[in-house]
């Protein structure tokens, strides 16, 4: 289930503030049934849900799997006119990024307008294991390895345990080539853990979301996902 207020906005009607508004203002129903109140959540391909007496456009929903260049948005649009995900799909569903990748991280990203399964597959408590491959400064110790196997402090709060493995080193470039396997989704993880100790990222692939990847395709390149995918990840959503 999703909170009103941002299914009205991934509809297309309004802002998420100016949902909140119009929520405030008596002016959606659910069911048939006034909603006054911010907190309502609904399932948005079961409710019936109204804004100023006229109903929300139910979709089918579409899945997607970007490859996501750098230097692109992870959202549907951008206040500065930078690129954003959603540019690379002409579709004529209103889709959504599942997560976020930062601007310079490229890799995989879902794009849907499944909100619940989004909300399934960016919460921490299903664990779906997310594959970075990073390049660092430097050549991290096991110590510090281990730091982040055992899980680092960061001014969030500390990380859940980390599956961390050395690929290769550079000796004369002073980098090394990091896998690190996380299931958190904070704001710049990867970067902010490697930060921690000592090793900043250069560079940052993500290179597995769950069980999908990017082989055979090139930075910019979609496809939707395949029934089977799509399955595999609704049974992620009832484990």
């Amino acid at each position: 289930m999703e909170r009103l207020q941002k299914v009205i906005a991934h509809a297309g009607v309004a802002s998420r503030r100016k949902a909140e508004e119009l929520i405030l203002e008596g002016k959606v129903k659910v069911n048939g049934e006034v909603v006054r109140e911010l907190g309502v959540k609904v399932t948005p391909r079961k409710d019936e849900i109204e804004v100023n007496g006229v109903p929300i456009d139910k979709e089918e929903p579409v899945y997607f799997l970007l490859y996501k260049p750098t230097g692109v948005i992870s959202a549907v649009k951008d206040d500065r006119g930078r690129k954003v995900v959603t540019d690379f799909l002409n579709v004529p569903q209103r889709v959504f990024p599942v997560g976020r990748l930062d601007y310079d991280t490229s890799g995989v990203l879902l794009l849907t307008n499944d909100g619940e399964l989004t909300n399934v597959l960016t919460h921490p408590k299903h664990k779906v294991d997310k594959v970075y491959i990073a390049k660092v400064q430097g050549h991290p110790s096991k110590e510090k390895i281990d730091l982040l196997r055992r899980g680092i402090m960061l001014e969030d709060g500390k990380t859940a345990p980390a599956k961390v493995k050395f690929v290769s080193g550079d000796k004369k470039k002073n980098t090394a080539i990091m896998q690190i396997s996380i299931h958190e989704g904070r704001n710049r993880q990867v970067r902010r853990m490697f930060e921690a100790i000592g090793h900043p990222v250069l560079k940052l692939k993500r290179e597995r979301f769950a069980f999908l990847d990017v082989t055979g395709m090139s930075p910019g390149e979609t496809r939707p996902l395949k029934p089977i995918e799509v399955k595999q990840l609704k049974e992620i959503a009832v484990t």
